[in-house]
C-alpha cells in the first residue's frame, strides 16, 4: 500500500504531515511512502532527508495517485475556496488530516461525493488510549506557546520583574481566557517569562490544573455544572450566561496588561468573552491575543488575520499560529499520524474496524456517505443556514 504525503496548499500553512524521522515506523507497517517534492521545505525538512529515510519523491500527481493521502489542512479542509485536488480523488481512496468537518461540513460532503474514505483528526476522542493520536492537542500546545510570544513582542514592556539600577520593573499581568491545552501552555509559557498569571474557564474542573502551573484561577459566581461535555470540551452556553460572565469579567480584564483568549467550542463560533466596552476599560499599551480568531474570535473587536488598535490597546487575531512553528508542529503531528496509521494498517493492508471507538469517531465519510452523526448534524445545520 502506498502512502502519499502532500505539500500543503492551505493558505499560510507551513507544516507537513509526515517528517523523515517518522518514516521508519511506516516502513515497519509494510507501507511505501511517496512524498511530494518540496513538501517539507517550509518546515525545515529537505527532500534528501526524506530519501535517506526510504521515501520516494514525486510530483503532486504522483502523490495524489497513492492509496492513502496524508495532509495537514489541505483537501477540503475549510471554508476557503474548494481544493482543486478534489477532482482528482477516486473512490475508496483514503484521506487523513485536519478536515474541519464540524466547522466546514461541506468540505466533508465534497469528499464523500468522491467516494473517498475520510478520517478527520480533529475528532480523535479524548481517551487515554487515543492520547498518542491526539493531533488537536499537539497543535494546541504550539498555539498556546506562540500566543505568549506574540503578546510579549507586542507589549511595550517586559514580562518579568527585574531589579535594575534604573529601578524595579514590575511584572506584566497576564490573563488567559480558556484553559484547554492551548490555555495551559500559554499559562506555563507566560510564567516562564516571569509574568503574574491569572486564568479563567467556565469549567471549574480545570482550577487545580491552573494552580499547579503557579497561576491564580479566576472564580465567578456563575452556575457552571453543565459547562463541559463528555469529551472534556467546553460546551456552548446561553446568552444570559455569557452576558453575566462579561459583566463580571470586565474588572479582571481592565487590570490585565495582556489578555490571551483561547476559548473555543468544536464546530461552533467562538464565544465573545471580551466586548468592546471591556477593551475600552483597558490601559493604553495593553495587548489582546485572540487565537480563536479563525472561529470568529473571543474578542468583539478582533479582525481575523490582522493586528488592530483601539484606544491604544493592540488586538492581534492570528490565523493558524501553529504554522509559525512548523518544525516542531510537524514533528508532533507526524507522530500522532503515524500512531493513527498503526491503528488502521495490518500487515501492510488497510483494515477498517468500526467497532474501535477511535476509528468510529474519526471516520467522516465512506462509500459516498457522511458516516459521523455529528458531521451529519453540522451539515444539516449548514444547509438550513444557507436557505
Amino acid at each position: 500500500m502506498i502512502i502519499g504525503v502532500l505539500k500543503e496548499t492551505f493558505p499560510g500553512e507551513r507544516r507537513v504531515a509526515m517528517i523523515p524521522a517518522t518514516l521508519p515506523a511506516l516502513s515497519k507497517l509494510g507501507l511505501e511512502v511517496v512524498v511530494e517534492t518540496g513538501a517539507g521545505v517550509s518546515a525545515g525538512f529537505t527532500d534528501s532527508a526524506y530519501r535517506e529515510k526510504g521515501a520516494r519523491l514525486g510530483s503532486r500527481g504522483d502523490v495524489l495517485a497513492a492509496d492513502v493521502l496524508l495532509a495537514v489542512r489541505s483537501l477540503a479542509a475549510s471554508g476557503f475556496t474548494p481544493d482543486p485536488d478534489l477532482s482528482g480523488l477516486r473512490k475508496d481512496q483514503v484521506v487523513i488530516g485536519f478536515l474541519d468537518p464540524l466547522g466546514a461540513p461541506r468540505g466533508a460532503k465534497a469528499l464523500a461525493d468522491r467516494g473517498v474514505t475520510a478520517f478527520s483528526l480533529e475528532l480523535v476522542p479524548r481517551t487515554t488510549r487515543a492520547q498518542v493520536m491526539d493531533a488537536l492537542s499537539s497543535t494546541a500546545t504550539i498555539v498556546g506557546y506562540r500566543a505568549v510570544l506574540l503578546a510579549a513582542d507586542a507589549l511595550p514592556r517586559m514580562f518579568g520583574m527585574l531589579m535594575t539600577a534604573g529601578g524595579t520593573l514590575a511584572p506584566a499581568k497576564v490573563l488567559v481566557m480558556g484553559v484547554g491545552v492551548a490555555g495551559l501552555q500559554a499559562i506555563a509559557t507566560a510564567r516562564r517569562l516571569g509574568a503574574v498569571v491569572q486564568a479563567y474557564d467556565i469549567r471549574p474542573a480545570v482550577k487545580e490544573q491552573v494552580q499547579s502551573l503557579g497561576a491564580k484561577f479566576v472564580e465567578l459566581p456563575l452556575e457552571t455544572q453543565d459547562a463541559q461535555d463528555a469529551g472534556g470540551y467546553a460546551k456552548a452556553m446561553g446568552d444570559d450566561f455569557l452576558r453575566r460572565q462579561r459583566e463580571l469579567m470586565t474588572k479582571v480584564v481592565a487590570e490585565s496588561d495582556v489578555v490571551i483568549a483561547t476559548a473555543a467550542v468544536p464546530g461552533k463560533k467562538a464565544p465573545v468573552l471580551v466586548t468592546a466596552g471591556m477593551v475600552d476599560a483597558m490601559q493604553a499599551g495593553s495587548v489582546i491575543v485572540d487565537v480563536a480568531a479563525e472561529q470568529g474570535g473571543n474578542c468583539e473587536l478582533t479582525k481575523p488575520g490582522q493586528t488592530s488598535t483601539r484606544n491604544g490597546v493592540t488586538i492581534l487575531g492570528p490565523l493558524n499560529p501553529a504554522a509559525a512553528v512548523p518544525g516542531h508542529a510537524s514533528q508532533m503531528y507526524a507522530k500522532n499520524l503515524a500512531n493513527f496509521l498503526a491503528l488502521l494498517v495490518k500487515d501492510g493492508s488497510f483494515v477498517l474496524n468500526e467497532t474501535d471507538d477511535i476509528v468510529r469517531e474519526t471516520l467522516v465519510a465512506r462509500a459516498g456517505e457522511i458516516t459521523n452523526p455529528r458531521v451529519r448534524e453540522a451539515l444539516a445545520q449548514a444547509g438550513n443556514e444557507k436557505r
